[in-house]
């Protein structure tokens, strides 16, 4: 039974930050990104029913926005093109590379939102060393891979995925040094199953173009990566052992990751996204004129919902507490669906899916939605702590690495070169872009 609630609450972490992820793709770079870490981390605290974890909802919530958010600074549109090679070297080198990317995202998102449920007044995270750790980690690592090494990943792309490593690495020494182990295997299993699904994502991506179905299949790699990110956070979170904490916060620690996570992340999506110009190229697949009205109807949606949901969630989990606040199972699960569902409706905006069919996913994304909203609250899941084992995960690591090798031999064996392959080893074909 505690293992079937264990997978259960693990599906819908999966599901939650899958679809979030998806819906990331229609925002991108580290603004869609942290939004999606938002809502992956906000599940887990739905299914693990902690009223010392509630209290700090929103600092949790904006230490795995952050966390997950850092890994968009990475270029991955050539590494996924290399999956659509012919040569085993080139496909693997692709595959292996979107789980490093992958890895990132998860292990960053994971180790920050671990911390922040770790916190706590007999063992407090020192967050202005971990903050200053991890810049001068991507400083430093920058540096010396890119320019002074010139381990390039993505030649002639942005090679940011190095300055996320050596934050992951300056991250991972904090963790160690402070004995934060509970973190450390929320980061390691989220960090796993991201990488893994940034990689299996692309397999599928592939496979999806041959069979000519009108649809979008970039789409189910991006949520392949949260689908499996979500399911390796929530085991790290649900495995490991939390010293039980405070029910209750000053407000003084609430206010500013609430407005971080529900009025700055959300505004800095609008306003990267919503501009005129993108608008007008989007809603001409819809054959809406560049001068219709609707294009700034959009506009003053989105940036209306913005503006009434975080007045709504200041006075609910702000305004109208008391100094020395807490939270209840419902209001968190409120702020749960809710901050998720805006972003759902940022998605049927951005496409234009409100008023045309042509983005079938889209509806998906809705009904992920509801079987989440109706599922999530059954969860009895049990917290069942397992020691730290290295070189289990170096064995789990070593299976990965194998089974990228044979998805390679099944993409490899199952067409030729496709549009928008590229090489990083041997003569490359002529350039193409990829999203």
């Amino acid at each position: 039974m505690k293992n079937k609630q264990l997978y259960f609450a693990m599906l819908m972490a999966g599901m939650s930050l899958g679809t979030a992820w998806a819906i990331r793709g229609q925002f991108g770079h580290e603004h869609g990104a942290a939004w999606a870490g938002a809502i992956g981390s906000l599940s887990i605290l739905v299914l693990a029913k902690r009223p010392d974890w509630y209290a700090k909802a929103f600092a949790a919530t904006l230490a795995g926005a952050i966390g997950w958010g850092l890994g968009g600074l990475a270029s991955y549109g050539i590494v996924v093109g290399y999956g659509r090679g012919i040569e085993f070297v080139n496909v693997y080198y692709g595959l292996l590379m979107l789980f490093v990317i992958g890895g990132l995202y998860g292990f960053v998102g994971g180790g920050l939102f671990g911390l922040a449920l770790a916190d706590s007044t007999a063992k407090p995270v020192k967050w202005h060393e971990v903050i200053i750790e991890m810049v001068v980690g991507a400083v430093v690592f920058y540096f010396f891979m890119i320019e002074e090494f010139e381990w390039r990943m993505t030649p002639p792309r942005s090679e940011m995925w190095a300055a996320c490593f050596g934050s992951a690495v300056a991250l991972t020494w904090y963790m160690v040094r402070h004995q934060q182990y509970s973190a450390l295997r929320v980061a390691v299993f989220a960090g796993l199953g991201g990488g893994f699904g940034f990689g299996f994502g692309n397999f599928l991506q592939v496979l999806g173009r041959l069979t000519e179905i009108k649809f979008n299949f970039w789409n189910v790699m991006e949520y392949s990566l949260g689908f499996f990110g979500g399911l390796g956070m929530a085991y790290g979170t649900l495995t490991s052992h939390w010293e039980k904490g405070t029910d209750t916060q000053p407000k003084s620690k609430v206010w500013f990751p609430l407005l971080m996570a529900v009025l700055v992340i959300p505004f800095i999506v609008w306003d990267q996204s919503f501009g005129l110009e993108r608008l007008q190229g989007i809603f001409s697949k819809i054959d809406v004129a560049a001068d219709s009205p609707m294009l700034p109807f959009v506009q003053w949606v989105s940036i209306g919902l913005i503006l009434v949901f975080t007045a709504f969630w200041w006075m609910r989990f702000y305004q109208n507490k008391p100094n020395s606040l807490s939270n209840t199972t419902n209001e968190i699960y409120t702020l749960f669906l809710g901050h998720w569902g805006l972003y759902v409706v940022f998605s049927l905006l951005i496409t234009g899916a409100f008023m045309s069919g042509y983005r079938i996913e889209q509806y998906l994304y809705i009904a992920n939605w509801i079987i989440v909203a109706f599922l999530i609250g059954k969860t009895q899941p049990e917290f069942t702590p397992k020691p730290l084992a290295p070189k289990k995960w170096a064995i789990n690591l070593g299976i990965l690495i194998v089974f990228f090798a044979l998805l390679t031999l099944i993409l490899i064996s199952s067409h030729g070169e496709l549009k928008g392959a590229h090489k990083r080893f041997g003569v490359p074909p002529p350039v193409e872009e990829t999203k």
